[in-house]
């Protein structure tokens, strides 16, 4: 059983570091009046750190208020473009209506003079003989009667 033979670890040295005294004379004494301003602003995780005033970043400025009257429903340009989009169209209706009853007046018209025109020239083409109703006029009445009459024999 050679080889379940255990090895032992490795020892490892260690050299502490020498101590020295603490010595209260070592640090700089740091009077109030002296002292940095230090400002608290938040990190990157939300928590409030303590950091130099020289080293904190410029205040954000405040905004400004803003106006919150309510404001009409549509613009008044676009009011103005509706109003005149309607008119115009309501002016367009007007006009070809009317235009057409001008046109269908005077197409009626002229028709309605021509009928009178051809009454007139036929009326004073017409003989006087035939206005007045007399008896020397050249009225030939044509009878024709047709009598079929048909027998059975049978």
């Amino acid at each position: 059983m050679a080889h379940l033979e255990r090895r032992p670890a490795p020892i490892e040295l260690h050299t502490p570091q020498p101590l020295t005294p603490y010595d209260p004379t070592a640090a700089p004494v740091e009077l109030y009046g002296e002292r940095e301003a230090v400002v608290w602003v938040p990190d990157a995780y939300g928590r409030m750190v303590p950091m130099p005033k020289r080293l904190a970043p410029p205040p954000v400025l405040a905004t400004e208020p803003r106006d919150l009257t309510p404001l009409p429903l549509l613009d008044p340009i676009a009011q103005r473009f509706i109003g005149a989009g309607i008119g115009g169209g309501a002016l367009s209706a007007g006009v070809g209506y009317g235009i057409g009853q001008i046109i269908s007046a005077a197409a009626g018209f002229g028709s309605g003079a021509a009928m009178w025109i051809a009454l007139m020239v036929l009326a004073l083409r017409m003989p006087a003989r035939t206005l007045t109703n007399g008896a020397s006029g050249s009225t030939v009445n044509i009878r024709k009667a047709v009598i079929k009459r048909s027998h059975f024999y049978g």
